[in-house]
């Protein structure tokens, strides 16, 4: 087991690793659309946030040996249905041909002001 952690992604928030690696298969964690070169900085809306969440867990896929064309499965959590299009736009423009398996699950609430998190699961390789 390889634990994965790279300042080109947002800093874990709590007590988890940004991925482990184990068996050819990293499992990513949850990432929010945060810019890591200036976490205060205010995150946008839903498109911007799912670019920003998708350009952090490339980094923590690249750090693995993986990439986003690798990525097998993925979660998106959404608060608030009412964010699904912008998301769904800025996921497909950002992931293009590649459509790994994938679910949306709509939730109450994050920390303001955050609307989307990315969890992902991918094969090694890149």
């Amino acid at each position: 087991m390889k634990i994965i952690n790279t300042n080109k992604a947002v800093e874990p928030a709590g007590h988890y690793s940004q991925a482990i690696v184990y068996g050819g298969v990293v499992y990513a964690a949850g990432v929010l659309g945060k810019d890591p070169e200036n976490p205060e900085a205010d995150p946008g809306d839903a498109r911007q946030q799912t670019r920003l969440a998708l350009a952090n867990l490339s980094a923590v896929l690249e750090e693995a040996g993986s990439d986003l064309n690798h990525v097998i499965r993925m979660t998106v959590y959404v608060s608030g249905i009412e964010h699904w299009g912008a998301v769904n736009e800025a996921y497909a423009e950002v992931m293009g041909s590649h459509k790994p398996a994938r679910a949306i699950v709509p939730v109450q609430k994050f920390v303001e002001p955050y609307v989307v998190e990315i969890v992902a699961t991918a094969a090694l390789g890149g």
